[in-house]
């Protein structure tokens, strides 16, 4: 596993590995269950900002080292920041996806053990989401004096449904992993163990397809969730045409008509 390096003596708490296309990120800070203070949310920025830069990177998978995705914020320290304005990913790309600047490339999201608060709004700003059987998920902010501000009350409702949302946001109650799935939270249960192999998985087939092509369907397909069908119905053959014009277009016409796996290559 190669670490994310910010030139700094000690060890990060987020690492990278790059796999062909695919960039693994590990949440690490495993002694203290994967919580993120002000550091951790700094370099998971930092990680996203090194994905988005990279051209060669088509699709990431994000995952917790040790036996948990996350037991949420240090709040003690998190809280302060926020409630003074301090900018928690500056330099970075918000891997919350809610300020700019924004990634546009896919993620797939692996959890385990706790996923609770940030990790279930980190999930919810991932594009396609695994989690082991036996995953523990609260949304606990309302037991602790506050609301969840990192994407929770804009995602959860519009995925889940109001009422399946509003259960586990106005309670902060615990559930798990077949009730992630059956409210769309997560796609897919594994084996405990499993969710990251499955997550590498998934993600390489994402980045076997053509990485213009996944993210002009991604960016269309988000703008009719934040923006509505009128503003993607207005970008669609506009996208579509840039599209029909690439290498990579014409490389799959090729491909098809030899009857053999195309060989993207980003242009």
């Amino acid at each position: 596993m190669a670490w994310y390096d910010r030139g700094m003596s000690d060890a990060p708490t987020v690492t990278t590995e790059i796999r062909d296309h695919v960039f693994l990120i590990g949440l690490d800070r495993a002694d203290k269950l994967n919580s993120f203070d002000v550091r951790m949310l700094r370099e998971l920025a930092e990680a996203y900002a090194a994905y988005e830069a990279n051209d060669e990177l088509w699709c990431a998978v994000l995952f917790g080292h040790g036996d948990h995705f996350t037991s949420g914020l240090v709040l003690n320290e998190v809280g302060p920041a926020v409630a003074s304005g301090q900018p928690l990913f500056s330099g970075g790309v918000d891997p919350l996806d809610l300020t700019e600047p924004r990634r546009s490339k896919p993620v797939v999201c692996a959890v385990k053990g706790w996923c609770l608060t940030i990790g279930i709004e980190l999930l919810l700003a991932s594009d396609i989401r695994v989690a082991a059987a036996g995953t523990r998920f609260r949304q606990m902010e309302v037991n602790r004096g506050i609301m969840p501000f990192g994407g929770a009350t804009l995602r959860f409702p519009q995925l889940a449904g109001w009422g399946n949302a509003m259960r586990w946001l106005l309670t902060g109650d615990e559930f798990d992993a077949a009730e992630a799935e059956r409210i769309g939270l997560v796609q897919e249960v594994t084996p405990a163990g499993k969710e990251l192999e499955r997550a590498i998985e998934l993600a390489e087939h994402v980045a076997a397809c053509a990485p213009m092509a996944v993210q002009a369907t991604r960016r269309s397909a988000l703008r009719t969730v934040e923006l509505g069908p009128g503003a993607a119905k207005a970008n669609l053959m506009n996208d579509a045409r840039a599209l029909m014009s690439s290498e990579d277009a014409a490389e799959g016409v090729r491909s098809f008509i030899e009857r053999r796996p195309a060989r993207f290559r980003g242009r």
